[in-house]
């Protein structure tokens, strides 16, 4: 969940580190900390807070190094402070190690340390590795990482230096990305490649149980019993512009603001050139085997969950297809049937996310065919998966995920117009439902328009303490969707509910201090949304509605509309979003929020 960087070669490490780990800010953290070896001696300065409290111990020091490694913490074992911020050293002060992932047996491994006279200085599990490995060292930092990793269990991604080996990093991972970078005389070390994209665009990505060692001019991989491997060097496809702001206050205003070509990019080259057949190559020689699912079960977490939600209604609706949608934290610990022909989906924006990873293993230990859907070529997720489909959206920074969701929702009805086609079930419709797809960016762009209303409407609630978010049928997730970007991003308490529901307990909730966001588009339950809206008013809740252009019947019953331009029941989901994350954006940042960094949260969960 935290952020590594790690540098050696010809050039000055201490700015290449900082600047790395910067462009990570955005991945949520509590405190950071800086090892490099300088002088003789193993130099290591840690700070609570903010990169800005390093940068100001650093100011001065570790100037001349070639060579370390920097992280920033997100608190699991131990509260956030010094001492328990990374790098973490050896008793002899001579090993530097960073850490991302959890150590499952940690008491175990303290306890052993302890009765060895090793003494740890911190509450964390991170401790216990470079302990180990000071205890196995005999002149040779790999076999010591490597003998001390035998003794581990858990997830781990991790850079580590030593005094004695000044021309030496060592890297590991199990569980934890990380992935490194080949440049002029000079090697990268990263959790995520935006750290290091201004640097070079050509990487290797470790897979779990690799082990790596890098000199400013070599780099060799094998595995934790030093059979070695052979690395495919990659190309980065994006540039370092797209990580930053381009003007925008926050990245996430400019990543919702990038939509409408986001979502072109996710359709591009997806069709034939008079729009009869949807193409994706990442299933193209998989048709023979999705010819034969009879069953989906989708597994994805927090914002790609709302996603899942709403590729189940696709699926079903015009595929015929049983779908089932799992929160994948709940899917890896039950024993889920998994049938003959089934096939798990996996939905994620980093292709990182833990429990999903770990939900795809499980699904492929009881032989289902795995399908990911996901944001980052080379991630865990898509290399573990049998086939899939990239967004295309490049590099989402902002905690809160926006560009990447209404993507996730347009490769979810591309797979589910190319079953239509790959099991005869196309008809004259698909034509139409391609048209009406290829309109939606466009008619994104035209609720930008409406920002300046959003604006004020946010003024008006923002000081709100609860806002109940409804829809129904496709809207639903919608409405889960907006609740779970308020309460992200401004702390105010948000929840969403299929509207029919309230009735089972929200609406005693209801009140006239309670603003109730209500997803009314023109559809095949619009009556009843109609229903459940004068079932507020008459108990003096404030109405926000998200409504379709022409509808003036809605005007009249609530204090506030957001139009949104008409189009099919099954895109909906993706013009009903805009606003809500436009609200939840004014609010947050009306309520002086730190947007793209909000509290306590990480942008990819790679730790249960």
């Amino acid at each position: 969940m935290c952020g590594i960087v790690g540098y050696i070669g010809k050039n000055k490490a201490k700015s290449i580190l900082v600047a790395g780990i910067k462009k990570l800010e955005y991945r949520g953290y509590d405190s950071s900390g800086l090892a490099v070896i300088e002088d003789g001696v193993i130099l290591c300065k840690k700070a609570v807070g903010r990169i800005s409290e390093l940068e100001k111990v650093l100011d001065g020091n570790c100037d001349e190094s070639n060579i370390g490694i920097i992280h920033t913490r997100w608190a699991t074992h131990g509260a956030p402070t010094y001492k328990n911020a990374h790098p973490h050293v050896d008793c002899a002060n001579k090993i530097a190690l960073v850490h991302n992932g959890i150590i499952e047996n940690y008491n175990y491994l303290k306890t052993k340390l302890q009765k060895n006279g090793h003494i740890l200085k911190s509450e964390t599990d991170t401790e216990v590795i470079v302990h180990f490995i000071e205890s196995y060292y005999e002149g040779n930092l790999e076999d010591a990482v490597r003998n001390a990793l035998k003794e581990i269990e858990g997830a781990y991604g991790l850079a580590i230096i030593h005094l004695d080996e000044p021309e030496k990093l060592v890297a590991a991972r199990h569980g934890s990305p990380l992935i490194i970078g080949i440049g002029n005389e000079e090697y990268f070390v990263t959790s995520d490649v935006s750290a290091i994209i201004e640097y070079t665009k050509n990487v290797v990505y470790l897979d779990d149980g690799e082990l790596v060692v890098l000199t400013k001019d070599s780099m060799k991989t094998t595995d934790i019993d030093s059979l070695p491997i052979s690395k495919r060097i990659e190309e980065i496809q994006w540039d370092v512009n797209q990580v930053q702001k381009s003007g925008y206050e926050h990245f996430m205003l400019k990543e919702i603001y990038e939509q409408p070509q986001t979502l072109r990019d996710t359709m591009l080259g997806r069709f034939t050139t008079d729009n009869s057949v949807v193409r994706l190559g990442g299933l193209q020689d998989k048709c023979e085997l999705l010819r034969s699912i009879n069953r989906s079960v989708i597994v994805a977490c927090g914002t790609s969950w709302h996603a899942g939600l709403i590729g189940e209604y696709m699926l079903e609706e015009l595929m015929g297809m049983p779908v089932e949608v799992e929160y994948a934290s709940e899917f890896r610990y039950r024993d889920p049937i998994i049938e003959k022909n089934t096939m798990i989906i996996a939905i994620s924006q980093s292709g990182e996310t833990a429990d999903t990873l770990a939900a795809i293993r499980e699904a492929k230990r009881k032989g289902a065919v795995v399908l990911a859907i996901c944001n980052v070529v080379g991630s865990s997720i898509a290399r573990e998966s049998d086939c899939g489909i990239f967004l295309h959206a490049g590099p989402e920074i902002g905690v809160a995920s926006t560009k990447a969701f209404t993507s996730q929702i347009v490769s979810l009805f591309l797979l589910t117009m190319h079953l239509r086609q790959i099991s005869g079930k196309a008809t004259d419709l698909d034509k139409e439902l391609v048209k009406k797809l290829k309109e939606v960016p466009s008619q994104v762009q035209s609720i930008f328009n409406n920002d300046k209303k959003i604006k004020e409407i946010s003024r008006i609630y923002k000081d709100s303490s609860n806002i109940l978010y409804l829809g129904r049928g496709y809207n639903y997730p919608v409405a889960l969707e907006g609740a779970l970007k308020l309460k992200e991003i401004s702390y105010i308490h948000a929840e969403g509910y299929p509207a029919a529901e309230m009735k089972h307990g929200p609406i005693a909730l209801v009140d006239k201090n309670m603003p109730v966001v209500f997803i009314a588009t023109k559809d095949a339950t619009y009556s009843k949304i109609l229903s459940n809206i004068e079932e507020i008013r008459a108990r003096g809740g404030k109405v926000i509605a998200i409504a379709s252009e022409g509808d003036s019947e809605i005007s009249k019953m609530v204090e506030h509309v957001l139009y949104i331009p008409e189009t099919v029941d099954a895109l909906t989901p993706i013009l009903s979003v805009i606003p809500l994350q436009l609200l939840s954006y004014h609010m947050a940042v009306m309520r002086g929020c730190d947007v793209d960094k909000p509290r306590n949260l990480a942008k990819s969960v790679t730790v249960e």
